[in-house]
């Protein structure tokens, strides 16, 4: 990890404000996943272009999320049983700029990710009116049939160009709120945000150099896999025999 660190302290920096330009809400996600050993020689190469974000002299950056779904896991399954125009409920908190949202997150039938998202003023465990309002707009969901499932943490680096982001999590603890606790410390989560795919993105470029290859990955459809293995989950299975693999 020192050798990471090493790395993303030789980047230029930007800040939260000139990244207010790449916001990107409605966009294509493309995801890699490599092992963190790999992690140093792509970082090396994106040197020259990108910049680092930075926050409070920060540039590795942590991360809770609790993801939220019915009681009977219906996103995820949706999710499991490859149902396009699918949704994510989540309250992210983004621990370095102390700042929290609630998001709901449509991937479309093309594809495409449109995030929506208000500030949440209180981290207790119900929604208020405004947040009841939020979701019923912009979701099937009502707030009545949502539980928390899952509560992750991570750390992420973000890098950014005038067109994209890109976001290198690491370091995923994955808990149930009861006990239950999944880690995969070992594996680096890529993501390159885009308004349109672009095979000529610098970092495709990079990642194709070094052999690591799109490869899609949730966060909550993993972490629930490991969290509650009575649920159906065959989808995935040829996904953490890859994840076991990068990490062994």
């Amino acid at each position: 990890m020192k050798a990471i660190e090493n790395i993303i302290n030789q980047f230029n920096t930007t800040s939260l404000k000139e990244m207010d330009n790449v916001k990107l809400l409605n966009r294509v996600d493309t995801k890699f996943i490599c092992s963190i050993f790999k992690l140093k020689d792509v970082l090396n190469d994106l040197l020259k272009f990108y910049k680092v974000l930075e926050i409070n002299d920060q540039r590795l950056m942590s991360y809770r999320t609790k993801y939220y779904d019915t009681f009977d896991f219906r996103m995820f399954l949706e999710h499991q049983n490859g149902k396009l125009n699918r949704y994510k409920v989540r309250e992210r908190e983004y621990i370095n700029s102390d700042l929290n949202f609630l998001e709901v997150k449509f991937k479309n039938n093309k594809r495409r990710t449109l995030k929506s998202r208000i500030v949440k003023t209180e981290s207790f465990n119900w929604f208020t009116n405004k947040e009841i309002d939020f979701l019923d707009y912009k979701s099937p969901f009502s707030s009545e049939e949502l539980q928390i499932k899952l509560i992750n943490t991570f750390q992420r680096i973000t890098l950014c160009n005038q067109t994209e982001r890109v976001t290198i999590d690491f370091k995923l603890k994955f808990e149930d709120g009861n006990g239950g606790i999944g880690t995969l410390p070992l594996l680096a989560i890529i993501e390159v945000k885009q308004d349109k795919y672009s095979i000529n993105s610098d970092v495709i470029q990079v990642l194709r150099k070094h052999k690591v290859r799109s490869n899609s990955f949730s966060k909550y459809c993993i972490g629930t896999s490991m969290i509650y293995p009575h649920l159906k989950s065959n989808r995935f299975k040829s996904k953490i025999l890859l994840i076991n693999k990068l990490s062994a």
